[in-house]
């Protein structure tokens, strides 16, 4: 749980006004009578509610701006049109007493009537849908703090039905058994299972659990507050059609900051379709304006870098590889790791998904690889199974000494086990390990066939780290996440260079729960969904994760030891399911998040410090798999915060991992059926 109050509230607006209040831009759109509401639909446009004269029936209409800018009427005939939200193709405004839908043409269709509602609405005002298409209305009530309520607007299909759809309408929670629900105004999702609402009359932000309604205090200090909007990155946005300001609320547990002031009534807003800006409707002035997503002292640098990638051996034939099998079918290459021995030789070692590794000259001239290891025959890989395979690699950090190294792959024998194993190194060929030294010193048995995890890597302390996804399916549905007693959802810390307790390997002695009743000594972190890819800073020491989430959100963990990242109880910065709990001290929160509508499968990668491209030194690269997309995100250690998350130019390729070579060099590896899966960050002389 986390709350602000009045006064640390007021202290920080004081503060930042005292060095004069922001000035406004100047709108987009003017002329409008009583704009209360604004979305982006489903086309891509944006849709403003326009109230007309309060009180008059049939003067309210929705607005839309055409290509050239200006506002123009799209539904007309509605009474007083407040909330406006878009699903699929349709828009859903709270108008007056009822709720209608408004489709592609402009057709208006009363959804759910005055009589349909638990209680008759008095003043119904926001709107908000989740992920699935249901609905959330608050009803302020008579504006003095009676008769509010949140209302839950289910449509699912009945073929009993004539027009196949049925309306069910329930109460999320009211006044009436909810001291604190007043005057509720502003509604958003936070996650699936709540609610944040704006309380009008109050000036209260609270967290309402949609299941049964029960609420908790977030913050305070928002008298008339009006609209609640997230951007893309997890920062909250709040209105005060009373007071004319802004707020934003940049992560959980940081006070509100003044964003802007000078509006005479800002009302409901809406993220824009960039993404970088918001749209508020000034209801009295009768404007629309864009507002950029920046809070003060916060700002983060989401300008491009001037890199994109190009494939790094443009020679190279992989040996014993063809992208058409003998009976004409593709068979894509996926490596999904690259990696060096650390011996000096500056040899690049890639790991393909199918089980073999191979082995190459860093040299761009590089024209063959040779087979390093061929364990094929052992290791299970499925297309449609593709979490799966050979997918972790890490050589000794004594490599050059011990010729050890370390994979991590999906049994064939039993596919619902994880293998770890220590390798060597053939004594009389260096490019040629010795499968016959297989040494099993973990074996992880999964009750589903995603969610493996699979990352391994050495930390500066010399021990081997293991992330291991939660089991698999869907919401962690044996609760692995925050379960000590087993090592699933985990990232793991053992020393390979001991064997003690009949294991191959031993416990170092400051694990954190080591000695711990209920508690696996191998666990250095917990709270984990699925780790995709992880990676040590080799300047700083800092152990960096890609989560990757399910519902709405992908994250970047700083992992810590004995840290507890919140799965299943809490997805990114948000209450995760209806046991989903408020951001507390015991959990660790992420350092970035971004929203599915950005990317839906973080690809995590490593901080570079190479020496080719200077300018990309301390920043995080990383990718999303689905969109393609790949950023550079710097942290800064002493503010604590991401400071810059800067677009690469997109290279169109399911980006399945990255890899760093003996140099530092950062590469990016993705699926391919002509053998350049392997690409590299240059510079862009595009302008």
């Amino acid at each position: 749980m986390f709350r602000f109050f009045a006064l640390v509230c007021l202290l920080a607006i004081t503060s930042y006004t005292a060095a004069g209040e922001p000035k406004l831009p100047k709108p987009m759109i003017t002329g409008l009578k009583n704009p209360e509401s604004v979305c982006i639909g489903g086309d891509g446009r944006t849709y403003i509610t326009e109230i007309g004269e309060f009180g008059k029936d049939g003067d309210g209409r929705v607005m839309v701006i055409d290509k050239t800018g200006k506002a123009v009427p799209f539904a007309v005939g509605l009474d007083d049109p407040k909330g406006i939200v878009a699903w699929t193709n349709m828009l859903f405004v709270n108008d007056n007493k009822r709720v209608v839908r408004i489709d592609p043409k402009g057709k208006v269709t009363v959804l759910v009537d005055e009589k349909s509602f638990p209680t008759p609405p008095l003043f119904l005002n926001d709107i908000c849908v989740d992920e699935k298409g249901t609905l959330y209305v608050s009803d302020s009530g008579d504006l003095k703090g009676n008769g509010g309520a949140i209302y839950r607007i289910q449509v699912v299909n009945d073929p009993k039905v004539k027009d196949k759809s049925k309306v069910i309408i329930t109460t999320v929670s009211d006044g009436k058994r909810n001291p604190q629900i007043k005057t509720p105004n502003g509604l958003v999702m936070d996650g699936v299972n709540h609610l944040l609402v704006l309380d009008f009359a109050s000036g209260e932000l609270l967290r309402i659990r949609v299941t049964d309604g029960q609420t908790t205090k977030v913050a305070d200090g928002f008298d008339g507050g009006d609209g609640l909007a997230w951007d893309y990155f997890g920062q909250l946005f709040i209105t005060s059609w009373k007071h004319g300001k802004v707020w934003g609320i940049p992560r959980p547990a940081v006070a509100p900051i003044l964003v802007a002031s000078g509006f005479e009534s800002a009302a409901d807003l809406c993220l824009d379709s960039s993404g970088r800006f918001f749209l508020i409707p000034d209801m009295k002035a009768g404007t629309l304006t864009k507002l950029p997503t920046t809070i003060p002292g916060w700002e983060v640098d989401d300008s491009p870098l001037p890199l994109k990638t190009e494939t790094a051996f443009p020679k190279l034939q992989w040996t014993g590889w063809q992208g058409i099998t003998d009976a004409g079918k593709q068979y894509p290459l996926r490596p999904l790791m690259l990696t060096h021995a650390g011996d000096g030789s500056n040899r690049v070692f890639v790991g393909i998904q199918q089980g073999i590794i191979h082995v190459f000259p860093n040299d761009p001239e590089a024209d063959k690889t040779k087979i390093f290891l061929d364990i094929q025959k052992q290791v299970f890989y499925a297309d449609n199974e593709n979490e799966q395979g050979f997918l972790g690699l890490a050589f000794h950090p004594q490599y050059k000494n011990t010729g050890e190294f370390f994979a991590f792959y999906t049994l064939k024998k039993d596919k619902s086990t994880n293998v770890l194993s220590r390798f060597k190194v053939s004594k009389d060929d260096p490019d040629k390990a010795d499968p016959a030294s297989e040494e099993v010193l973990l074996k992880i048995k999964r009750p589903f066939w995603n969610h493996d995890g699979g990352t391994i890597c050495f930390g500066p302390d010399g021990y081997l780290y293991i992330a291991l996804g939660d089991g698999g399916a869907a919401d962690d549905p044996l609760k692995n996440g925050q379960k000590l007693t087993t090592l699933l959802a985990k990232v793991l810390r053992i020393d390979i260079d001991l064997k003690e307790e009949g294991k191959n390997y031993a416990i170092p002695k400051d694990n954190p729960f080591v000695g711990k009743k209920d508690a696996l000594p191998e666990i250095w972190a917990y709270g984990i969904r699925n780790i995709w890819r992880m990676s040590f800073d080799r300047k700083t020491g800092r152990l960096w994760a890609g989560e990757v989430g399910q519902n709405l959100y992908e994250e970047i963990m700083l992992i810590e030891k004995g840290g507890n990242y919140g799965w299943s109880l809490r997805e990114s910065l948000h209450p995760f399911s209806a046991k989903g709990v408020d951001r507390n001290d015991k959990m660790v929160e992420p350092i970035w998040e971004y929203h599915h509508n950005v990317g839906k499968s973080i690809t995590g990668g490593h901080v570079y410090r190479g020496k080719k491209l200077p300018e990309l030194d301390g920043h995080y690269l990383y990718g999303d798999y689905i969109t393609t997309k790949i950023w550079g995100l710097k942290y800064d250690e002493a503010k604590k915060r991401v400071v810059a998350n800067r677009l690469i130019r997109d290279p169109n390729v399911p980006i399945l991992s990255f890899g760093e070579d003996e140099h530092g060099e950062v590469y990016l590896l993705t699926t391919t059926i002509s053998g350049r899966g392997i690409l590299q960050f240059v510079r862009d002389k595009q302008p």
